[in-house]
């Protein structure tokens, strides 16, 4: 047998397992490379090769866990985003490719200010994907990250180590915006232990950030219990469940959010499926914000929503 007969069989046993074909095609693939530690290329140009010793065995291993329905992230314990390379576990949620809107939005309505000293906050950082990613996009920024989770925070400076940008982020142990303070920032870079992780007199300052961003959990309560198996098994609560309608820690961001929003700064936020509704609704209702836009993934569901401060 080739790579390529034992990946087309593999596809076929994790379609019999209940997992979408189309993912399941993608996650055989990747899980052979991982086996082999080949990158793309190479496994397109070796693949109708026959395999190396002990590939069969060891692939075969990990196809099983895939059918056991454990996610491709978790059994890699690796996910790419935004070009970018991250390492995932059971502390963080798994970086979507819907997520990534986050970043393009920012992109946008930083315009020409790009290789400026802008400061930003990503809240609930999680594996700190959104805090990295643009740390890496925003050459001069200052960046503080938050999150109540010490582990997530604790992959997240892994994660922001690995990608050549630790000097320039800040991490915080806190709920949302919880002990951001008063006073305007000081300038001070935090490196990658600077502050502390925590709130009080080292916190960061309260106001004047041109930009706040958010991916909070937006999962219903009552939803929590009926998610696929990749999700609700091996994702960490926390980091799902949104409350009565999945939109407690949203509206919990957006009163918060004008306090410490620079004058004309931006804020931008992922929420769920059938959401969008309420999200318009929300940033309607508050006099300190003002909806740009709300952009949609690949499947043209509503998923982000890119806010300005008055």
């Amino acid at each position: 047998m080739t790579v390529l007969d034992e990946v087309r069989a593999a596809h076929r046993r994790l379609v019999t397992a209940g997992v979408d074909p189309d993912h399941a095609a993608s996650d055989a693939e990747v899980l052979a490379r991982h086996a082999l530690g080949w990158d793309r290329a190479t496994y397109l140009s070796r693949r109708r090769e026959p395999p190396p010793d002990r590939f069969a065995a060891d692939y075969r291993a990990l196809v099983g866990r895939r059918a056991g329905r454990e996610p491709v992230s978790a059994i890699t314990g690796r996910r790419e985003f935004w070009g970018l390379t991250f390492e995932v576990g059971p502390a963080v949620l798994t970086p979507r490719p819907e997520t990534e809107l986050i970043v393009e939005w920012s992109l946008r309505l930083v315009g020409a200010r790009r290789g400026a000293p802008l400061r930003v906050v990503d809240v609930g950082t999680g594996s700190g994907c959104l805090a990295v990613a643009l740390a890496h996009e925003l050459p001069a920024a200052r960046v503080v990250a938050t999150d109540l989770s010490p582990a997530a925070i604790a992959v997240a400076r892994r994660n922001a180590r690995a990608n050549g940008v630790a000097e320039r982020i800040r991490w915080v142990v806190a709920s949302l915006l919880d002990g951001f303070r008063a006073a305007a920032p000081t300038g001070r870079r935090g490196g990658d232990g600077a502050g502390g992780d925590g709130a009080g007199a080292g916190a960061p300052a309260g106001r004047g950030w041109e930009l706040i961003v958010a991916n909070l959990p937006y999962v219903p309560s009552a939803a929590t219990r009926v998610l696929s198996p990749e999700v609700r098994d091996h994702e960490p609560w926390l980091a799902l469940d949104g409350g009565r309608d999945g939109l407690d820690p949203l509206r919990a961001l957006l009163a918060a959010a004008p306090r410490h929003l620079a004058a004309g700064g931006h804020l931008v936020v992922e929420f769920g499926a059938g959401q969008e509704d309420t999200v318009r609704a929300l940033v309607e209702a508050s006099s300190a914000l003002a909806l740009i836009d709300v952009a949609g993934d690949l499947a043209g569901i509503p998923r982000v929503a890119a806010i300005r401060g008055r």
